[in-house]
């Protein structure tokens, strides 16, 4: 079972959880997600499936859109909802061009200390079990982009956004560096991703959609087309002897492709034979085989 699927994840389960159950209700061992998302957090978890984890290694960098809710008047210390507060509740005094004038602070590249609750690793053991015990957590900065951040509405206490980020943002972060800007504090109370890259929210399915269709034989019906898989690399489809070659990792020459750097190689309109990357003049080598 070789596709790419896109589940909109629930609150309250780990990326992992959703990768576990996904194998149970597909029967495919070979299943991988392209980017966490925090149990709290809802939305666009893209997975790939059988051959198709092969792909993962294209979208390691790949930008995330989200929109969510900032709360106002208290840290914490995961910086989001499921955390405890860092100290009492304060009284919250802002405006909305406040907020969006202490938001631009954060637009650009900027350096980010992850929250303490995280998988970062500091000497091979992950920043959150050292949290938990109550031991210190010294994170160094990462440079980080913060494409877009839009705030869309503020009710006196939270502020809905809208944000487009670079691979490693922590949303949660943003959320807590902007209280401590503004005063009287703030964490992250709710997060939806709604795009990685090329997939979108309006592409995602249930889990109980998954186990309604795995059930009606109709699964196929959910995997995205293969044509939708990395646009930004031109298609080509091989004929029968390039095609063979291609299935054994072997190199072939594609004239009209001289000015690209990595092509995709398909068999017909769906069947994603390989990623290619050209060596040299028109030849080009498979970097990854999908179909053997």
């Amino acid at each position: 079972m070789d596709a790419v699927l896109i589940i909109d994840k629930p609150a309250g389960m780990t990326s992992h959880d959703v990768v576990a159950r996904v194998r149970r209700i597909t029967g495919e061992k070979s299943v991988g997600h392209l980017g966490t998302l925090d149990p709290m957090a809802t939305g666009v978890l893209p997975l790939v499936l059988g051959r198709f984890t092969r792909l993962a290694q294209f979208y390691n960098e790949a930008d995330k859109r989200y929109e969510g809710v900032i709360r106002f008047g208290w840290a914490t210390d995961t910086y989001d909802a499921e955390g405890q507060p860092v100290g009492p509740e304060q009284p919250v005094n802002l405006s909305m061009e406040q907020i969006r004038e202490a938001a631009r602070e954060f637009i650009g590249e900027i350096a980010q200390y992850p929250p303490p609750f995280s998988a970062k690793k500091i000497a091979g053991i992950p920043a959150h079990r050292l949290a938990r015990k109550g031991q210190p957590v010294d994170l160094k900065p990462k440079q980080v982009e913060v494409k877009e951040l839009e705030f869309l509405f503020f009710d006196g206490k939270q502020a809905r956004f809208r944000a487009w980020v670079s691979s490693g943002t922590y949303l949660r972060s943003l959320a807590h560096d902007l209280g401590r800007k503004l005063g009287p504090g703030a964490h992250l109370a709710e997060l939806k991703r709604t795009a990685v890259r090329e997939f979108a929210i309006d592409e995602a399915f249930s889990l109980e959609q998954l186990e309604q269709a795995q059930a009606g034989n109709t699964l196929d019906e959910l995997f995205l087309h293969p044509r939708l898989v990395l646009p930004e690399f031109p298609a080509v489809v091989a004929s029968g002897e390039s095609a063979a070659r291609i299935r054994h990792g072997g190199a072939v020459n594609l004239p009209e492709f001289s000015k690209a750097g990595t092509v995709r190689v398909f068999a017909g309109q769906r069947e994603l034979l390989a990623i290619a990357r050209r060596v040299a003049g028109t030849l080009f080598q498979p970097k990854v085989v999908l179909h053997g």
